[in-house]
Protein backbone atom coordinates (compact mmCIF):
# COMPACT_ATOMS: atom_id res chain seq x y z
CA UNK A 1 0.00 0.00 0.00
CA UNK A 2 1.05 3.32 -0.64
CA UNK A 3 1.12 5.80 1.97
CA UNK A 4 -0.22 8.88 1.27
CA UNK A 5 -2.56 11.33 3.00
CA UNK A 6 -5.08 9.21 1.74
CA UNK A 7 -4.47 6.94 4.24
CA UNK A 8 -6.73 8.74 7.02
CA UNK A 9 -9.74 8.09 4.45
CA UNK A 10 -9.25 4.17 5.00
CA UNK A 11 -11.61 1.92 6.66
CA UNK A 12 -9.90 0.84 10.54
CA UNK A 13 -11.99 -1.65 11.44
CA UNK A 14 -10.78 -4.76 11.15
CA UNK A 15 -7.50 -3.68 11.16
CA UNK A 16 -4.86 -4.27 14.29
CA UNK A 17 -4.00 -1.94 16.34
CA UNK A 18 -1.04 -0.77 19.08
CA UNK A 19 -1.18 2.30 21.11
CA UNK A 20 2.47 3.36 20.80
CA UNK A 21 1.92 7.09 22.61
CA UNK A 22 -0.82 8.36 25.03
CA UNK A 23 -1.33 11.05 27.19
CA UNK A 24 -3.46 8.37 29.67
CA UNK A 25 -0.60 5.83 30.53
CA UNK A 26 -2.88 2.79 31.03
CA UNK A 27 -3.56 3.28 26.90
CA UNK A 28 -0.04 2.83 26.49
CA UNK A 29 1.05 -1.01 24.51
CA UNK A 30 -2.94 -1.95 24.43
CA UNK A 31 -3.36 -3.69 21.17
CA UNK A 32 -5.80 -5.34 19.35
CA UNK A 33 -8.17 -5.82 16.85
CA UNK A 34 -10.46 -2.58 15.98
CA UNK A 35 -14.17 -3.43 15.75
CA UNK A 36 -15.89 -0.17 16.14
CA UNK A 37 -15.09 3.63 15.55
CA UNK A 38 -17.05 6.76 16.64
CA UNK A 39 -16.36 10.45 16.45
CA UNK A 40 -14.11 10.40 19.07
CA UNK A 41 -13.75 6.48 20.13
CA UNK A 42 -11.92 3.48 18.80
CA UNK A 43 -13.67 0.55 20.00
CA UNK A 44 -10.92 -2.57 20.27
CA UNK A 45 -10.44 -6.05 21.45
CA UNK A 46 -8.06 -6.33 23.38
CA UNK A 47 -7.38 -10.27 25.55
CA UNK A 48 -11.23 -10.78 24.84
CA UNK A 49 -12.13 -7.52 26.08
CA UNK A 50 -13.70 -4.29 24.26
CA UNK A 51 -11.66 -1.13 25.02
CA UNK A 52 -13.01 1.93 24.19
CA UNK A 53 -9.83 4.52 23.27
CA UNK A 54 -10.34 8.07 22.98
CA UNK A 55 -8.45 9.35 19.81
CA UNK A 56 -7.59 12.95 20.63
CA UNK A 57 -5.24 11.41 23.34
CA UNK A 58 -2.87 8.66 21.55
CA UNK A 59 -1.18 7.70 18.85
CA UNK A 60 -1.88 5.09 16.76
CA UNK A 61 0.00 2.09 14.86
CA UNK A 62 -2.09 0.32 12.46
CA UNK A 63 -1.29 -2.51 10.80
CA UNK A 64 -3.42 -3.18 7.32
CA UNK A 65 -4.19 -6.64 6.05
CA UNK A 66 -1.48 -6.20 3.40
CA UNK A 67 1.34 -5.43 6.14
CA UNK A 68 1.95 -2.15 5.71
CA UNK A 69 1.95 -0.62 9.31
CA UNK A 70 1.35 3.09 9.76
CA UNK A 71 1.57 5.39 13.04
CA UNK A 72 -0.98 7.88 12.95
CA UNK A 73 -2.02 10.70 15.82
CA UNK A 74 -5.29 10.10 16.71
CA UNK A 75 -6.11 14.11 16.70
CA UNK A 76 -6.21 13.49 12.51
CA UNK A 77 -8.38 10.78 12.89
CA UNK A 78 -10.99 13.14 15.19
CA UNK A 79 -14.54 13.09 13.14
CA UNK A 80 -17.09 10.31 11.93
CA UNK A 81 -15.54 7.85 9.40
CA UNK A 82 -17.68 9.21 6.87
CA UNK A 83 -16.93 12.59 7.66
CA UNK A 84 -13.42 12.00 7.09
CA UNK A 85 -13.48 10.82 3.40
CA UNK A 86 -14.72 14.58 2.65
CA UNK A 87 -11.80 16.02 4.82
CA UNK A 88 -8.83 17.51 2.98
CA UNK A 89 -5.60 16.88 4.71
CA UNK A 90 -2.62 18.79 3.71
CA UNK A 91 0.55 16.74 3.14
CA UNK A 92 2.96 16.54 6.48
CA UNK A 93 6.14 15.32 4.27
Amino acid sequence: MKITPNILKQEFIGTKSTISKSSHADYIGLSGKVIDETKNTFSILHKNKVKRLVKNSAIFRFKFCDGTIVEIDGNLLVGRPEDRLKKNIKRLW
